[in-house]
């Protein structure tokens, strides 16, 4: 990262950045056993144990029916940020482009994604798809969570970056640095710090709204709880055990989201 001296590094000003319905994240510098993150995360552990244990039949046979769909849902939650981050770095690029044209295109793909629904998202995508070509529904349903997706972070990404002091960027281009030096070594790496709470946030809102895709019947958490439920009718305890493990998988994805920022702290502070 080159860090410019003599100048406000996050001076954000009247910027904010919006955090979304993720969970919290636990704060890196917390070093108390006794957390409101220790204590959902353990007691959802916990009550999800002592169900298993105690009545095996059904809360047991409902868990061992999910394993399979905790696998469809982290595989689907990594592809789709794998490119909803390239595609809001882009959009928040485009956002603050001195093209007319790039921010005009950019800013209307924000302004009408923000504007529908995820769920109408998900089934205009997969039904469009499908009229002209032949998609499966994890493809369909990756394109809809990136597209939604991507524009969320667009604006988190505009937001990072508009943080960092204007001087950053007169000093880099004092130095010689052209226009994309600039961003790339010098703004984008400072504007991490500030980025990567909110977007840690999307990814775990994300891993939340995959439970939408059940509707084009793919096999994630969400459906085969639904599935179990139908043949069981057992609608409270199919419905207790999917909610205790999406509580569990969010809540460690946030845990992980806190360890690397408190990482990126620690190096920025060795440099």
């Amino acid at each position: 990262m080159t860090e410019i001296p003599g100048n406000s590094l996050t001076d954000t000003g009247n910027v904010r950045i919006m955090v979304t319905d993720g969970a919290a994240i636990p704060d890196p510098k917390e070093s108390r056993f006794v957390t409101a993150w220790s204590i959902s995360l353990i007691g959802a552990v916990v009550v999800l144990t002592a169900l298993c244990l105690f009545r095996p039949v059904p809360y047991g046979d409902i868990l061992a029916f999910l394993l399979d769909g905790v696998r469809v849902t982290f595989q689907l939650t990594c592809m789709a940020i794998c490119f909803a981050i390239p595609l809001g770095l882009l959009t928040g690029l485009g956002r603050i482009s001195r093209n007319r044209i790039i921010n005009l295109v950019a800013s209307t793909y924000v302004e009408v994604i923000r504007g529908v629904p995820l769920l109408v998202q998900i089934f205009y995508i997969y039904y469009a798809l499908a009229k002209f070509l032949k998609v499966s529904g994890l493809t369909s349903a990756v394109i809809a969570l990136s597209v939604c997706y991507g524009a969320y972070m667009g604006e988190v990404f505009r937001a990072g970056i508009l943080a960092i002091h204007k001087g950053q960027s007169e000093a880099a281009r004092s130095l010689g640095f052209n226009r994309f030096q600039t961003m790339f070594l010098v703004i984008l790496p400072q504007a991490w710090r500030t980025i990567l709470p909110p977007v840690g946030n999307e990814c775990i809102a994300m891993l939340k709204d995959t439970s939408l895709v059940s509707v084009m019947a793919m096999p994630d958490i969400m459906q085969r709880g639904r599935s179990f439920a139908a043949k069981s009718y057992l609608y409270f305890e199919a419905y207790t055990i999917v909610a205790l493990v999406y509580l569990i998988l969010t809540l460690l994805l946030s845990k992980l989201v806190s360890i690397m920022e408190a990482k990126l702290n620690y190096y920025d502070r060795k440099k």
